[in-house]
């Protein structure tokens, strides 16, 4: 290993100066990767669920047949979970209709909400939002509209760090709880895919961009 270090420092200083700008700033870019996998993660795994107002389930695709997919059967039965301990009266789905899509992702979570046992009367709709961005402007006005103070988010756990940023960037009081893990094949690009959303979101802050939505992001 050590011969290998030597090497590899070797091969660095042999680099025209902008190269090893280059290299060092890759090697740079690499750590704050590593290191933001690290804390997406870490945030993801813990249940920070305490009694609020409502509980707002973010919006995952749909099948092809217009059925809810993986993802939102994981976080209905989150927050259906919670709805049931008492934690919140209230739930809001959230999430337009996707493209090549009938129906939208609000009204895919409602129907699994009311098959979980949750009445309907206990459950908004947020049916304009096409990214998680768009989920919080909208959901900030549905609070609002509603007197709700204090609401907690449901999402994959790989999702929420970037959630939770976004829901406070609206000044909402807001606090997260993961629905159970993906499988590992989904698992992993989910998280890389949060990692780049998450360059995204700092770049959009840092130049006060004013785009909310992406294909894919």
């Amino acid at each position: 290993m050590i011969r290998s270090l030597f090497q590899f420092i070797r091969w660095f200083w042999g680099l025209a100066r902008w190269g090893r700008l280059l290299a060092l700033a890759l090697i740079l870019w690499l750590w704050v990767v590593l290191v933001l996998v690290i804390v997406i993660d870490g945030y993801g795994r813990v249940d920070r669920a305490q009694p609020a107002d409502v509980i707002i389930v973010l919006g995952a695709g749909l099948r092809r047949d217009n059925t809810p997919g993986p993802a939102l059967y994981r976080r209905t039965d989150q927050a259906a979970k919670l709805w049931r301990e008492g934690y919140a009266p209230h739930l809001l789905c959230t999430g337009g209709r996707p493209m090549n899509r009938l129906r939208s992702e609000a009204d895919a979570c409602a129907e699994l909400l009311r098959a979980a046992g949750v009445p309907a009367e206990a459950i908004s709709l947020e049916e304009n939002s096409r990214s998680t961005e768009e989920n919080a402007i909208h959901s900030r006005a549905i609070l609002q509209a509603n007197g709700w103070q204090t609401a907690i988010i449901v999402s994959d756990g790989y999702h929420l760090f970037r959630a939770y940023r976004l829901f406070r960037n609206e000044g909402l009081l807001v606090v997260t709880s993961p629905a159970v893990d993906p499988p590992l094949n989904i698992w992993l690009p989910s998280l890389s895919r949060e990692v780049l959303a998450f360059h995204w979101q700092l770049l959009k802050e840092a130049f006060n961009l004013p785009v909310t939505y992406v294909q894919s992001l």
